[in-house]
């Protein structure tokens, strides 16, 4: 039976729409159709645009994983996932700082690196958790954020076997290649190394776009650069996944509590971006995207001019078949520039894109229980040698 609504339900609905900018064509939004639907559908309506919304706009990120913070830096929080009395060689994981916050790295209680690499020989784990940029934050460089990397090594004990995920990846690299000594192992995922390789979106678009364009950007975020810009450039790079695929499944699953859950795990995420420093934003974008200054051994970093030849660590490098943020020829690129011995670069190239090398559960089954096995064996023989030599030198 056909029945009139409430003017507040439809109030309700229309204002919702209007919020969520929802494609023009969902089945009677506002106005003259929603005064005719019937209060089934309608209200299947309104159920849709309401988890619409809290999707977009209504969920904060955690950590899955129990943990304390080791130590409450200017730039981070290191959070210390360690199993109790774990020793040896820790390994660091640097979580991404490009727009999403380090709950990447621990995403759910059965999608967690961190926990997976901890489950796989390296019990001594810690998160650098990097805090949204301030507007007195807004100068920062990359230089403050490897000064305080280089704090939480010495605070570990001066030596760590080192994850690099996506944007922390290029900052592990070029950690390892200013303090080389200090890194027992390096493991690059997703990491754009090489940033002229492949044929990538933000490759294009750095170098298409003139510097202004991009410091416009930061201007308009006041000496920041907003994380809901960051957002809005990589939904562009697919956007019909992004503006019309997901509202489609979301309104066809919208009676299904498992795939609703999935969704706002994801969404508590993915929609929640995080300010980053502009001067940071603009260096990356210029010295690394731009002219590609890393690779080319042309990089200053705290006052000395950093090569990745002095990188001479074991190394492991992870890149996706189908990454479009991070093509592969970017990560696997490295293995030309590095001072370490072939025979001592593992290279897995995984099925999927760039979030799941991270997160999803193929990676996590197929690829990390390996890495944290190979990141183990590293320290394993770090320890036989620094035994040898102690036995020689007595």
């Amino acid at each position: 039976m056909v029945k009139n609504l409430s003017p507040a339900s439809i109030a309700t609905v229309a204002e919702r729409a209007a919020r969520l900018c929802v494609p023009f064509f969902w089945p009677l939004a506002a106005g003259a159709e929603i005064a005719e639907a019937e209060l089934r559908l309608a209200a299947r309506n309104i159920k849709f645009l309401a988890e619409a919304e809290k999707i977009d706009f209504g969920l904060h990120p955690q950590f899955a994983t129990e943990n304390r913070i080791a130590l409450d830096l200017r730039t981070m929080k290191l959070r210390d996932f360690s199993l109790p009395g774990a020793a040896g060689i820790p390994t660091l994981v640097d979580a991404p700082y490009a727009g999403h916050t380090a709950t990447a790295a621990d995403f759910d209680t059965d999608q967690s690196l961190v926990a997976t690499l901890r489950a796989n020989g390296c019990a001594r784990i810690l998160l650098t958790d990097w805090k949204p940029a301030t507007i007195d934050m807004k100068d920062f460089d990359v230089d403050t954020y490897l000064a305080e990397i280089n704090v939480v090594v010495d605070d570990l004990g001066g030596r760590v076997n080192l994850v690099g995920l996506c944007q922390g990846g290029w900052m592990s690299a070029m950690y390892a290649a200013r303090f080389p000594a200090k890194v027992n192992s390096l493991v690059l995922a997703g990491s754009p190394i090489d940033t002229h390789a492949g044929n990538g979106p933000a490759r294009k678009l750095a170098l298409k776009m003139p510097l202004a364009f991009f410091e416009e950007l930061v201007t308009l975020g006041g000496g920041l650069m907003p994380g809901r810009f960051m957002l809005a450039a990589y939904k562009n790079m697919d956007p019909a996944q992004h503006y019309l695929k997901k509202y489609v499944e979301l309104y066809r699953h919208i009676d299904d509590a498992d795939y609703l859950r999935n969704q706002e795990r994801f969404a508590s995420w993915y929609e929640s971006p995080i300010d980053l420093p502009g001067r940071v934003y603009l260096q990356v974008v210029d010295a690394l995207f731009k002219q590609n200054l890393f690779v080319r051994g042309a990089y200053v970093a705290l006052g000395k001019k950093l090569t990745l030849k002095d990188v001479r660590c074991p190394v492991y490098l992870l890149a996706g078949k189908d990454d479009d943020i991070t093509p592969w020829e970017q990560v696997f690129n490295a293995e030309t520039y590095l001072g370490t011995p072939p025979e001592k670069i593992v290279k897995t190239l995984a099925p999927g894109g760039h979030i799941g090398l991270f997160m999803g559960h193929a990676a996590l089954t197929d690829n990390w229980p390996s890495i944290g096995a190979w990141i183990a064996a590293t320290a394993q023989a770090e320890r036989a040698t620094g035994a040898t030599k102690t036995e020689a030198s007595s």
